[in-house]
């Protein structure tokens, strides 16, 4: 196979239309022009079920905000519309969805929520059955309330991990019969605005992305109690550098040996190695996105190739990437893609 196809959340206050799906050709390593696949309020951030069947989408409705569901059609990689599940208010920020398909969780940065929706016999959208609202604030001026910024669940799908970045706060919760029910919650440095979290393939550690401090914090994880304990912070932005950055996305290779983040300021992909022995990360390198405020990334299944999406220049760069010293190549850029944040690919 040397197609693979992708999908692009966005914000739709300009140009964007909503939804947006692009292919890699593996072999001539380029990016076709992305097309619209579903035209719906604000889409920023999407999710895809392991069998590739279904995509959950965060949507803005009007005064409402919730999440949509499509189904995806395996040939051609059309959407087709299931149902949505929206109340009064902003929309979340966040989707994720259970690999058993039994619930779909959304994080919502405005309200401070994490919300968790039941799915039906046919993996459409049943109305929210719990949801949790964060309290807590933190020394930095976004930081006057809680603003849950991630909510998915860990490897093995016994918890419901959230991050919230006004509160300072890592909270590990229970999904028992449809309720969200809180486990443990750990601290980080006062200030950091922790944004997103993502798993070692080992489930030994975690690695959460802070927004405000742009720094990239190592968590060991007990998967038996749900507890994290840091293990080291580490800046991803270069020494020196003293312009406004704010942290974006972080990813895991599927091999555990590099981990990447994007800044949005200094407009970079950070690339760290892994010590397999402690989890803990070296500094590779830094690579320019070619473009403003790198909000999101993706490897493709392969994780030959990394592409980026750049929110304030509306691009998409296509980097290959070399396994063996994660470093990264620049191969395409200026690909359009309005409005972009939010890159997924369909399993491989």
């Amino acid at each position: 196979m040397t197609k693979y196809r992708g999908y692009i959340g966005s914000y739709t206050k300009a140009d964007s239309e909503g939804i947006y799906t692009f292919e890699l050709d593996t072999k001539e390593k380029t990016l076709t022009t992305p097309k619209p696949v579903a035209k719906l309020g604000s889409p920023t951030y999407l999710t895809i079920a392991e069998d590739n069947h279904m995509l959950y989408a965060v949507i803005n409705d009007g005064n409402q905000g919730g999440v949509a569901a499509y189904q995806i059609d395996g040939l051609t990689g059309d959407l087709s519309f299931m149902n949505k599940q929206t109340a009064d208010g902003p929309s979340p920020c966040h989707v994720s969805v259970e690999h058993r398909d039994h619930h779909v969780l959304s994080a919502n940065y405005h309200s401070g929520t994490i919300t968790a929706y039941p799915l039906d016999e046919n993996r459409g959208l049943l109305a929210s059955v719990s949801q949790v609202k964060h309290d807590g604030s933190g020394p930095h001026e976004r930081q006057e309330k809680a603003h849950t910024h991630y909510s998915g669940f860990t490897p093995d799908e016994k918890y419901v991990v959230a991050v919230d970045l006004g509160s300072d706060q890592v909270i590990t919760y229970q999904l028992l019969k449809d309720k969200l029910e809180k486990v443990k919650s750990f601290n980080t440095a006062p200030g950091s605005g922790p944004r997103h979290i993502e798993f070692h393939p080992n489930e030994k550690y975690a690695y959460v992305m802070t927004e405000l401090s742009n720094e990239i914090i190592v968590l060991e994880y007990q998967a038996t109690t749900g507890e994290f304990q840091e293990m080291q912070t580490i800046s991803a932005l270069p020494e020196g550098f003293t312009g406004s950055s704010q942290g974006g996305a972080i990813h895991v290779t599927k091999d555990g040996n590099f981990v990447y983040v994007s800044n949005r300021g200094h407009d970079s992909i950070a690339v760290f190695s892994v010590q397999q022995g402690s989890g803990r990360l070296s500094l590779v390198e830094h690579v320019s996105t070619e473009g403003e405020w790198p909000r999101d990334f993706a490897f493709d299944p392969t994780e030959q190739f990394l592409i980026a999406s750049n929110q304030e220049t509306g691009t998409l760069t296509l980097f290959e990437r070399d396994p063996l010293t994660g470093k990264l190549t620049l191969l395409q850029s200026d690909v359009p893609a309005p409005e972009a944040v939010c890159v997924k690919f369909l399993h491989g």
